[in-house]
C-alpha cells in the first residue's frame, strides 16, 4: 500500500469516526432546494460499461448465480480493450437526447473499478488491455457539456475476500463470527468512496447492493454523513438502507405514484443493462417515450439504460433512440423540464403534466385521436389551447354545463393530423388560474 492509499484510508476512517457525532442535518426548505435539480431533470440515461460486455454475459449475476464459474467470468478482463472509447462522444450523445444528467457504473458486482483505485488491483488501469483510467475522460466530458454527474457504486463486492458471500451457494463467513473482518469490508469501501468523492465530486450517487444487510450492519448513517460532509449537495438514491433522498423503482413503471416526493424509474431499451448481442427484445422509442412521460406524469424521472461494447462504441439500435428521445423532446421542452406532476387519473384519455406555477397544463396523446378530445372536471376557463412545439392554435369549447350544477361541463378540443407528432402529441391548455379540479361524485337536479 502506497502513501497515497494509506493517506485516503486514514483520512476515510477518522471521517467515520467524526461524523457519526455530527449527523448531516438540513431544513425541509434546504432538502428541496437541494433536491430541485433533480426533479427539474426529469430524463438520465444510466450507463452499464464493464468487462461483462466481452462476452455479452449477464453483468456480475452470470458466476453468482453459477451460470458460469469465477474464473472464467474473470478471463473477460484480458478482452476489455475499450480500444473505440470516446467520452467526448457519448457525453454530447446523452445531452442530444435531453437528457440532463447521466449515471455511469464505477464498480459493479463484480468489483472491477473503471477508475484509478489505489484501494485494489482489480481496476481496467492494472487487469486489462484497456490499461487506463476510464472514468475520469467521462466525467471531464460530462461537465464540458453542462450535465449533472452520477456516480453507480456496488456497495457488495463479489471479488473481495472481505466480503461475506462470493456467490448465491457460498458463504466466506458470518458477521457475527468475525466482525474484525467485516470492519476490514467496510473499510475498503469508505476508501473507495473517499477516492470517487476527492476525485469526481459527483452531483448524485446511484447505489447498489446493498440487501444483504441491515442499514446498522452497513453503518448506512455513518458512510451517508461521511459523504455529504465531503459533498453537502449531494444526491443518494435509496438503495443505502434508508438514508437515500429519492425512490428508485426497477423495470416495471409503476400503476401508481411511489411514495417518495422524488423518484426514478430505471429502465433497459433491450432486457439487459449491460451488452448483450444475442438480445435483440429492444423496446421502440415510441415504447421508451410513453414510458418518459407515464413517469414525469407522476412526477418522476425516467433513468434509461444503455450499455456500450467492450471497446467503448455504443449499439446503433440504443443510438438511434437516444437521437429519436433527443428530436422529441427538444420538440416538447416546455412539457418537460421543470414540470410537476400532472392531474390525476380520470380526467382526461392521455398522461398530463403541469408547469410550477400549475396554471398551464401539458396533455400527452399517446395515439392518433378518434375525434376530439375530452378533458373532465376542469372548473377554470381555458384561455388559449396550442400544439407544443408546433405553435398551431386550437379552438376549445365547453359542452353540458348546467347552470344549477357545480359540476363543470366538459371541455373539448380537436387535434388536426397535420398538427401532430409522429409519437406523442403534446397540447398546452392555458388556464385562468391556479388549475381547479372537481373531484366529485357528480350532483343530481334539486331545483330548476
Amino acid at each position: 500500500m502506497n502513501l497515497k492509499s494509506i493517506t485516503l484510508t486514514l483520512l476515510a476512517i477518522l471521517t467515520l469516526g467524526t461524523t457519526s457525532a455530527q449527523p448531516f442535518k438540513e431544513s425541509k426548505e434546504e432538502k428541496e432546494k437541494r433536491m430541485q435539480w433533480f426533479q427539474d431533470a426529469k430524463l438520465g440515461i444510466f450507463i452499464h460499461w464493464g468487462i461483462y460486455s466481452v462476452r455479452g454475459v449477464t453483468e456480475s449475476w452470470s458466476f453468482y448465480n453459477n451460470y458460469l464459474s469465477y474464473d472464467d467470468y474473470m478471463s473477460q478482463l484480458d478482452g476489455f480493450t475499450a480500444k473505440n472509447y470516446n467520452p467526448a462522444e457519448w457525453a454530447k450523445l446523452i445531452k442530444e437526447s435531453g437528457a440532463k444528467y447521466t449515471v455511469i457504473t464505477s464498480k459493479h458486482h463484480d468489483g472491477v473499478a473503471l477508475w484509478d483505485t489505489q484501494a485494489s488491483d482489480l481496476n481496467t488501469i492494472k487487469k486489462t488491455p484497456a490499461s487506463r483510467d476510464l472514468l475520469t475522460p467521462f466525467t471531464k466530458a460530462v461537465r464540458k457539456e453542462g450535465l449533472k454527474l452520477g456516480i453507480y457504486y456496488s456497495l457488495l463486492d463479489w471479488s473481495n475476500s472481505d466480503y461475506p458471500y462470493a456467490t448465491r451457494n457460498s458463504t466466506r463467513y458470518q458477521i457475527k463470527e468475525d466482525s474484525a473482518r467485516w470492519q476490514r469490508f467496510l473499510d475498503f469501501d469508505n476508501r473507495q468512496l473517499t477516492e470517487l468523492n476527492k476525485q469526481f465530486k459527483p452531483d448524485l450517487y446511484w447505489f447498489d447492493g446493498d440487501w444483504d444487510f441491515s442499514p446498522e450492519t452497513w453503518k448506512a448513517k455513518e458512510l451517508s454523513t461521511m459523504l455529504r460532509t465531503f459533498n453537502p449537495k449531494v444526491i443518494l438514491n435509496s438503495r443505502i438502507q434508508g438514508y437515500g433522498d429519492y425512490a428508485t423503482p426497477e423495470q416495471g413503471v409503476p400503476i401508481r405514484r411511489p411514495d417518495s416526493q422524488w423518484w426514478e424509474l430505471c429502465m433497459t431499451m433491450n432486457d439487459s443493462w449491460g451488452y448483450a448481442p444475442t438480445d435483440t427484445n429492444y423496446k421502440t422509442a415510441n415504447m421508451l417515450l410513453r414510458t418518459f412521460v407515464d413517469c414525469i406524469s407522476n412526477g418522476g424521472n425516467l433513468l434509461l439504460d444503455i450499455g456500450p461494447k467492450e471497446d467503448g462504441t455504443i449499439p446503433q439500435e440504443q443510438v438511434d433512440i437516444l437521437k429519436e428521445f433527443g428530436r422529441w423532446t427538444k420538440k416538447h421542452a416546455d412539457a418537460i423540464y421543470g414540470t410537476r406532476a400532472g392531474i390525476p387519473e380520470g380526467h382526461v384519455m392521455g398522461y398530463t403534466t403541469l408547469n410550477k406555477n400549475q396554471d398551464i397544463l401539458y396533455v400527452f396523446l399517446p395515439y392518433k385521436p378518434n375525434g376530439p378530445i375530452s378533458v373532465k372536471g376542469l372548473k377554470n376557463k381555458v384561455n388559449r389551447a396550442w400544439v407544443v412545439g408546433n405553435g398551431a392554435l386550437l379552438e376549445t369549447k365547453v359542452v353540458g354545463k348546467a347552470y344549477w350544477s357545480s359540476v363543470p361541463g366538459i371541455l373539448y378540443f380537436d387535434v388536426p393530423e397535420s398538427v401532430q407528432d409522429s409519437q406523442i402529441t403534446v397540447v398546452a391548455l392555458l388556464l385562468e388560474g391556479k388549475i381547479d379540479l372537481y373531484r366529485e361524485a357528480g350532483q343530481v337536479i334539486t331545483s330548476n
